[in-house]
């Protein structure tokens, strides 16, 4: 995991359309880097749908959101239209993003050892620096958390 205050890893990868987006796209904004294990399974979906309901009030605090995993484009893009997502989801399918934000490593679900994300986020202020870091994110919670801290580092 990146320490509050260090300047975000940099990131170009393409999303649920096949567009390039990187960091640099998102200076001067607040943005939301949530890196999520899988599409489609139910604690994603919960947070993916958590946060396209609260999308206007991110919108309201100079805010954006990506989603990042290291499904495919196609894979994002039937989640991202089924789900009605009105943000961005990178794939990360040479799992660069997911290991320069330290989110990628072993991992355990019901006894079974592999490899995998650590579902977490990170808020970048709008100068690309790290501002608030969230590990083990409750996919129902997490949005208002963030809300909540947005409001308080703006301010602030």
């Amino acid at each position: 995991m990146l320490d509050v205050g260090t300047q975000a890893p940099d990131f170009s990868l393409p999303d649920q359309h096949g567009a390039q987006r990187s960091l640099e796209e998102f200076q001067g904004k607040w943005l939301l880097v949530y890196f999520y294990p899988k599409d489609a399974t139910p604690g994603c979906t919960t947070e993916a749908q958590e946060l396209r309901d609260r999308y206007e009030d991110f919108a309201a605090q100079n805010a954006d959101i990506v989603g990042v995993s290291t499904d495919s484009v196609e894979s994002h893009k039937k989640f991202a239209e089924k789900q009605n997502l009105p943000f961005s989801l990178l794939a990360d399918t040479e799992k660069e993003m997911v290991t320069a934000y330290g989110v990628y490593g072993p991992r355990q679900f019901m006894g079974k050892k592999y490899e995998g994300i650590s579902r977490s986020s990170y808020l970048i202020n709008p100068k690309g620096e790290i501002a608030k870091v969230y590990e083990k994110v409750k996919p129902k919670e997490h949005p208002q958390e963030v809300l909540d801290d947005l409001q308080d580092l703006t301010t602030a």
